[in-house]
């Protein structure tokens, strides 16, 4: 069996934090193999597959996204007086936004962070609200739409994982989704892919930033975060 803690030290998650967050991590891969099967939530229900190719792969970030928070929540709070709102588009079974809430959820320091959780498929809203309520994620907030009809600059940092290519249209939707000066942090694969999608959009995303990840178990497995500022 594929020792949780360890991984996630691994992924970046400090040590005093990763005995707890590990606790939450089994608690929601039991909630998905008991759902699996009626919601579609994943391509696997085996507990080590679910622990490497969707919960370490969804905290490989965390660093990456904590270190964009930190540069852009302060002028956030100061210049709005609200909370530094971060959206997982196309959420599915929660992934990466309910380990990412979970890490945040578990540090002081981010305690004015909110995660909402925007999934267009009913059901899956309810096995979102459910695992949210589970592991007493209270900075998580479920929206049952389509990312086309979420209100205008809605949000800070848009993330998505295992969602669609960005396309002219997604991208539009996305950019338009998100406040001024926020960010997308979208989670991919091989870079050649990368700059092939991204050179197709070039005329709305003139730049954007490349951070290789490291997924404990996945080492052999390109995986980036392409990073983009509006």
């Amino acid at each position: 069996m594929i020792d949780l803690i360890d991984g996630l030290k691994k992924c970046g998650i400090p040590e005093e934090v990763a005995p707890e967050l590990a606790q939450k991590m089994e608690a929601y891969i039991k909630e998905i193999i008991l759902f699996n099967s009626a919601y579609n939530l994943t391509n696997t229900s085996d507990r080590d597959e679910l622990v490497v190719r969707h919960i370490f792969d969804s905290l490989a970030a965390w660093p990456k996204i904590m270190s964009v928070v930190e540069c852009s929540r302060s002028e956030c709070i100061e210049t709005s007086g609200t909370s530094f709102v971060i959206a997982d588009i196309g959420s599915g079974g929660g992934l990466p936004g309910i380990p990412l809430a979970a890490a945040f959820s578990l540090l002081p320091d981010f305690a004015d962070l909110h995660f909402e959780l925007v999934e267009r498929m009913e059901k899956r809203c309810a096995f979102l609200e459910n695992c949210a309520a589970i592991l007493g994620l209270k900075n998580v907030t479920v929206v049952n739409s389509e990312a086309e009809r979420v209100p205008a600059e809605a949000y800070n940092l848009i993330t998505f994982r295992a969602f669609r290519p960005l396309d002219k249209k997604m991208t539009k939707t996305l950019l338009r989704i998100v406040k001024p000066e926020g960010y997308l942090c979208a989670y991919k694969a091989k870079q050649t892919s990368i700059k092939e999608e991204m050179d197709a959009i070039t005329a709305l995303v003139p730049e954007y930033e490349v951070q290789p990840l490291t997924v404990p178990g996945l080492e052999d497995s390109e995986r980036n975060l392409v990073i983009i500022r509006k």
